[in-house]
């Protein structure tokens, strides 16, 4: 589904409301620039225009009185939900599903409508988010929750068919750009639980899932600058084709209208609409933000997240494309079968040359246009060893540089930069937790998971008994102190934090 498209079938669209939009937003009356994105009108476009336009003459007009009274203005949760700081912690999580838990309901303001239930985030997070799900959907496993997993697989599988895509969240204001693929992880999670016939069932989604990430492949060239990267893919010197992070719509993202507009004024040696995707494309990677995406290693001034070939990225696609080996092979079509065989080791290869930083012993970005290794180390350079790409000898050295380097008293840090970003020291993240736990496990490092996973495990439980809460994001330098950094307030929920949290404490493989 385009912007037209959504605009045309009814959904409310941010620039819909053109001078209006821009002057709420710009003003200041909410301090999350999100609040007003998930706002519903009360009435028509047209009526709200014509109400502004003629009231804001008046000399006592009120701006955020006038939002309040033509829009249904957002909670963060509901407001009777109070938790029980003397509950079990996994008692907790257990209650907390049903409160994050959400039913289908007609779509409102900007809000995609959903066929099933999901689960949501928290806090601001209204929304089904894509990524987070995934590990949400670990600990909806560990508390038997099959059949929500499959509805929000079903709810992913649908976004696809209607929309062609999966988008960052259930919001048209997403609907530029995705979030980290992990659509075939679910998939498998399934599978474990309801057979082989899983991967035929949603076959079509997962061919229409790679297609989206390879869309423009084949008008990749080397002998024309401008053809060496096309939307999400990119051609190296050698002739392979990896994959970065993108947004097709290079404007100030609605959800953070103010900030997008003040950066994009700074950075005076790039056009706004650039900047625009950069910061678009650092949101698609769900680190946003990071000096991750940032030259100079320090300052959002020099974001430019669309000339990096992201590791984890590369390892999640081909991950997809084994699944989709995978299936093939257990349909019998043996031609797509050795097909996207191909193509996962064509992808394999690529990542262990552009990727494999050899004196650091360590997996990195690429950047593609300056052709160097990105040199600054973060987690996602786990994500080899959590797909089985790196070799041993490779998985041994990361592991070090993580024991040395990464690990601290409440878990791992994200990235080894101290920046004002959330994606950065001190604040650890449980997706990332889970990803190198799992992944030194494969390589047999029983010790060195075992002990991130008692760092983290112990830092939610010091934070639940002091606050009776599960963050979204954790300081695990000094876990007296509460994560900082980043464009909101640190959300209390946490979707993806209890998922993890109860597959942690229940692996017991250790």
């Amino acid at each position: 589904m385009t912007l037209l498209e959504a605009r045309n079938s009814g959904f409310m669209l941010m620039e819909d409301f053109q001078c209006l939009y821009e002057e709420i937003q710009q003003s200041g009356i909410f301090s999350d620039s999100k609040t007003f994105t998930d706002a519903i009108a009360k009435g028509t476009i047209a009526e709200i225009l014509e109400a502004y336009h003629r009231q804001k003459q008046e000399p006592d007009f009120d701006l955020k009185s006038f939002v309040e009274m033509f829009f249904v203005i957002p909670i963060a949760q509901p407001a009777d939900y109070q938790s029980d700081p003397s509950k079990p912690l996994r008692l907790h999580l257990e209650d907390l599903w049903l409160i994050l838990t959400r039913s289908p309901a007609k779509a409102q303001g900007t809000l995609i409508e959903l066929p099933y239930d999901y689960v949501v985030p928290g806090g601001r997070f209204r929304e089904i988010y894509y990524w987070d799900s995934y590990f949400t959907m670990l600990g909806l496993e560990v508390s038997g929750q099959y059949a929500l997993i499959e509805s929000m697989v079903n709810n992913f599988a649908h976004l696809i068919d209607t929309i062609g895509f999966i988008p960052n969240g259930n919001r048209t204001y997403y609907l530029g750009r995705s979030q980290p693929p992990f659509f075939a992880l679910m998939v498998q999670l399934l599978a474990t639980h309801q057979g082989e016939e899983v991967w035929q069932q949603y076959l079509p989604q997962l061919e229409k899932e790679y297609g989206f990430w390879m869309k423009g492949r084949e008008k990749l060239s080397l002998q024309d600058d401008h053809q060496r990267a096309q939307a999400r893919t990119v051609m190296l010197p050698d002739g392979s084709v990896l994959n970065r992070y993108w947004d097709d719509v290079p404007l100030p993202r609605p959800e953070a209208y103010k900030e997008d507009v003040a950066l994009a004024q700074q950075i005076k040696d790039q056009k706004p609409e650039d900047v625009y995707r950069h910061v678009r494309a650092a949101a698609e990677s769900g680190w946003d933000f990071s000096s991750r995406w940032f030259k100079d290693g320090q300052n959002m001034t020099t974001i430019h997240t669309t000339d990096i070939i992201p590791v984890d990225l590369n390892c999640l696609l081909f991950y997809l494309e084994k699944c989709l080996q995978r299936a093939y092979k257990n349909n019998g079509n043996h031609f797509l079968e050795a097909i996207y065989q191909q193509k996962a080791t064509q992808r394999q290869g690529a990542i262990e040359k552009y990727c494999w930083n050899v004196s650091e012993g360590f997996y990195s970005d690429y950047d593609w246009k300056m052709q160097v290794i990105v040199p600054n180390h973060t987690l996602a350079g786990v994500f080899p060893l959590f797909f089985g790409i790196a070799s041993q000898a490779q998985a041994t050295q990361v592991a070090e540089v993580l024991e040395k380097k990464f690990l601290r008293e409440g878990g791992l840090l994200t990235t080894l930069q101290t920046t004002h970003q959330q994606w950065d020291a001190p604040n650890g993240w449980a997706p990332l937790q889970w990803i190198a736990y799992r992944g030194l496990k494969n390589y047999g490092f029983e010790t060195l998971a075992k002990e991130i996973k008692r760092r983290w495990t112990q830092n939610n439980e010091m934070y639940y008994a002091k606050a009776g809460k599960m963050m979204e994001k954790y300081n695990v330098e000094g876990q007296e102190e509460s994560a900082q950094g980043g464009e909101y307030p640190n959300q209390d929920g946490f979707g993806w934090t209890n998922g993890v949290y109860l597959k942690m404490i229940t692996d017991d493989d250790l």
